[in-house]
């Protein structure tokens, strides 16, 4: 946390009307006004220490928000940026338009672990960018860096570690470089959720921490930092699925694209870290999904991969849609043959097999995949779409774990070694082979 205001200040800058700071990683003056270095007047250590208040009256200080700023938001001068976030988001009342605007700052995103974390960045781009920030063709040149992290394996936060010790030194060298703002250094993902203020405590230079399902905040989180403190959003969301958000692609010209589908996992495997990263799950709405798959069949895209934890348990509740068996409303089989779930048995809602049929349907010349699936979710209605559907690839990924059923068990997977078996020897028999692929 940052040290209080009574110890930050240093001086008055004459020429913005700021106060100075002594920032973390330099003992200068740095005027928070414009980002830059001055000649400033000097406070007493006696007036600082004795009468903070006299001081903050003589040179014209303000000490923050007071409870009248949360009544009434300031008059600010309009800001040409595009607010595309909740209501709520746009009227912080302790920021003005002008702080949660990037200002045409440079973004650099480095990027870690699974497709997800790919999905993931497209998302936090499309907000940034949104809200007047600039993508940096390096990270030299980059005014904030955005580290997405991955926390499956050691070796993936390990990694991150060590790029942070790159990032940071970095950072060290820009401050010598008076004509550029302080760089910012943000972890976000998984890695983020797991560790949270721990990544603060071991890693003095970084600047924000954000959660997977908190990227609306980035703007706000990044406005807190210009006056030297340290943000951390790492709330997980029983309702985000960043439906309303349309991913920009950090490639340009690119044929193939991710499409999120659905976040989180309830499976609770005794190994995995996911429903503690990710949150419980749950889906977008179908027709969000299929209004972004057309948005990309009109850029010319030719392969999609649907994306989620446990895509193939996709369940679109939001229009209160029931699965009918002749005239009685009984709930179709979730789960694969001789398979099992941890949970609850859910109701309801529009499965994965009619979402898969609606995106093949869009444009039949246009590739589907999806990824990652779950054993357990592979009913006769997903296996009968894959193929009928020519562009759906026959191709799966399934998920074996391990051999031993005992160890199954004790992994909590649902299944057991005989069951697994099945499942390939049924998913065979109703998707063939093709006799042309060797």
């Amino acid at each position: 946390m940052a040290a209080p205001i009574s110890k930050q200040l240093r001086g008055y800058c004459k020429q913005c009307q700021h106060y100075f700071l002594r920032t973390r990683i330099s003992t200068k003056n740095y005027c928070l006004g414009d980002q830059r270095f001055y000649v400033s007047v000097p406070l007493k250590r006696t007036d600082i220490s004795s009468n903070f208040h006299r001081v903050i009256r003589k040179y014209g200080l303000k000490t923050g928000p007071d409870f009248s700023s949360f009544l009434q938001i300031e008059k600010t001068k309009s800001v040409n940026i595009k607010l595309n976030q909740r209501d709520e988001f746009a009227a912080t009342p302790y920021l003005s338009l002008d702080a949660l605007s990037g200002r045409k700052r440079k973004v650099f995103f480095d990027v870690y672990g699974c497709q997800m974390n790919v999905s993931d960045t497209e998302i936090a781009w499309a907000i940034l960018q949104g809200n007047g920030f600039e993508k940096a063709k390096s990270v030299t040149e980059a005014d904030v860096v955005l580290v997405m992290t991955c926390a499956i394996r050691e070796g993936a936060e390990q990694k991150v570690w060590n790029r942070l010790e790159y990032l940071t030194a970095l950072k060290k060298k820009r401050v010598s470089l008076k004509s550029k703002p302080f760089m910012k250094i943000g972890i976000l993902g998984c890695m983020a959720e797991r560790l949270k203020t721990k990544i603060l405590e071991r890693e003095q230079l970084v600047d924000i921490v954000v959660g997977p399902d908190a990227y609306r905040d980035l703007p706000r989180l990044l406005a807190i930092t210009d006056t030297g403190q340290t943000a951390i959003n790492v709330l997980l969301s029983l309702d985000e699925t960043y439906a309303d958000v349309r991913p920009v692609s950090l490639s340009r010209n690119t044929k193939s694209a991710f499409v999120s589908i659905m976040r989180g996992c309830d499976n609770m495997c005794s190994y995995c870290i996911v429903p503690f990263t990710r949150g419980r799950e749950r889906s977008r709405s179908i027709t969000s999904i299929l209004d972004e798959v057309k948005q990309l069949s009109d850029k010319g895209v030719k392969e999609v991969t649907l994306l989620g934890q446990n895509v193939n348990s996709y369940r679109d509740k939001s229009g209160g849609q029931q699965y009918s068996v002749g005239q009685l409303q009984l709930p179709q089989p979730d789960t694969s043959r001789g398979f099992i779930t941890v949970y609850k048995p859910k109701l309801g809602g529009i499965r994965f097999a009619e979402l898969l049929d609606k995106v093949a349907d869009i444009d039949p010349e246009m590739r589907v995949r999806f990824t990652s699936p779950h054993p357990k979710d592979f009913p006769d209605e997903v296996l009968s779409v894959i193929q009928e559907r020519s562009n759906v690839c026959k191709q799966l990924h399934l998920p074996a774990q391990s051999g031993n059923s005992c160890v199954l068990d004790l992994m909590r997977r649902g299944y057991t070694r005989e069951a697994y078996i099945d499942l390939v020897h049924h998913i065979r028999s109703i998707i063939p082979e093709d006799p042309c692929v060797p």
